[in-house]
């Protein structure tokens, strides 16, 4: 779930995680300020999101990502984008302009509303904001008949999310966990639940994350309650915890992107972190180790969206396909290492004759264990009706 996302640099480059801090206003008010003050409405009707198909007459699409989520080779090409190309005839403007997802729902806001030309056919969002896309009506149903790689390969956890039930407007991009990271040699002993987080040793040196979407689902888990279906009182329970926190000053701070700075000078001992960032933070320092505490682990998506009024929606939809071959999935996991949504990709790596891709087809931050996808849950989204008031809470007790 969650609010931004990351991709692979080179090796030892640092690189930026997924999942944004949320914004104060484009995410949480937006769609208040669409409608609100005598303009009209920002829902869609179905009957006014499709615009005419030229898929056939122009063999391109457009696609926006987020900065380095897709496989890159030492030229500048895009190995799995270039395959596409010369397999279907179908050329790919792909676009990285997405750098949060609160920012870029205020820019496409105006334009989904007013039925306008979205200049892209495919874009990628944080499943939490997938929820507030398919809400709003901006974002148009896909067509089953051209997703055969889709139904026959989509990983079953991923399949029937709360915000897209059956998966009939997104398609998972990447997936990853929240869960905790910690300095295991520092510490002296090993962490295993959330409520480790709050051991007298750890005062002042333990970091949650910023973002409403991002913090709350781990903490939910950890008190117990089922972040599938939660009530406003589970989420309340969770902020009082956070506030009995804040006030023994046992919480370092609230972080976005720079948590994985704090662990690695070792101003922080132990945070809540993503699974994607841990791959590489324990690769540059072993003492590092992420778990998926014992309570439970937040699982959540990055999907595929083709937004109102796309020109080219079978093309997007070839595109997406494309990405769910199994030997195309595993050489995207390779580059990027989030958890695969292609469980069959992990065979191709395994048998790849290569002994980096072998190694990650046993990575557990990839493709999960049984043991460990036993205790991964996803988080309902949080809805227009609940946001407000759990927001001024929340903003309350972490001041950002």
């Amino acid at each position: 779930m969650p609010s931004t996302t990351q991709t692979r640099r080179p090796s030892g480059a640092r690189r930026p995680s997924r999942r944004r801090v949320l914004g104060a206003t484009a995410g949480l008010f937006g769609t208040a300020a669409l409608t609100g003050c005598g303009i009209p409405s920002a829902y869609v009707d179905e009957d006014r999101r499709s615009a005419p198909d030229r898929s056939e007459g122009e063999k391109r699409l457009g696609f926006s990502n987020w900065t380095q989520y897709i496989d890159t080779d030492d030229d500048g090409g895009r190995p799995t984008l270039d395959d596409f190309t010369e397999r279907t005839g179908i050329e790919v403007t792909y676009t990285e302009d997405i750098n949060d997802n609160d920012e870029f729902f205020g820019k496409m806001g105006p334009v989904l509303t007013q039925g306008t030309d979205p200049g892209r056919d495919l874009m990628v969002v944080s499943d939490w904001m997938v929820g507030r896309y398919i809400g709003l009506g901006w974002v148009q149903s896909m067509d089953r008949a051209n997703l055969p790689n889709v139904a026959a390969q989509l990983d079953p956890q991923l399949a029937d999310p709360a915000v897209d039930p059956g998966r009939r407007h997104s398609v998972p991009w990447q997936s990853g966990i929240t869960g905790i990271a910690y300095n295991r040699k520092e510490l002296g002993r090993e962490l295993k639940s959330v409520s480790d987080l709050w051991a007298p040793d750890l005062k002042g040196r333990v970091t949650l994350f910023a973002g409403l979407d991002e913090a709350l689902g781990l903490l939910m888990l950890s008190q117990g309650a089922d972040i599938t279906a939660f009530t406003e009182d589970d989420a309340h329970r969770a902020m009082d915890l956070v506030q009995r926190m804040v006030d023994g000053r046992h919480v370092r701070r609230f972080t976005g992107n720079d948590y994985t700075g704090d662990l690695a000078s070792g101003a922080a001992l132990a945070c809540q972190a993503y699974s994607g960032d841990a791959v590489q933070l324990t690769a540059e320092n072993p003492d590092i180790a992420f778990v998926v505490p014992e309570e439970g682990g937040e699982l959540w998506a990055e999907s595929l969206l083709i937004p109102n009024r796309a020109a080219h929606k079978r093309n997007a939809e070839l595109l997406i396909d494309h990405y769910y071959r199994p030997e195309v999935a595993a050489e995207l996991a390779s580059a990027v290492q989030y958890i695969c949504p292609v469980p069959a990709a992990r065979e191709v790596l395994a048998a790849s004759g290569d002994r980096e891709k072998a190694e990650l087809a046993e990575h557990p931050l990839v493709f999960p264990t049984d043991e460990m996808r036993g205790r991964l849950r996803t988080m309902r989204d949080v809805t227009s009706a609940e946001r407000p008031g759990l927001h001024k809470v929340w903003t309350r007790i972490t001041g950002v």
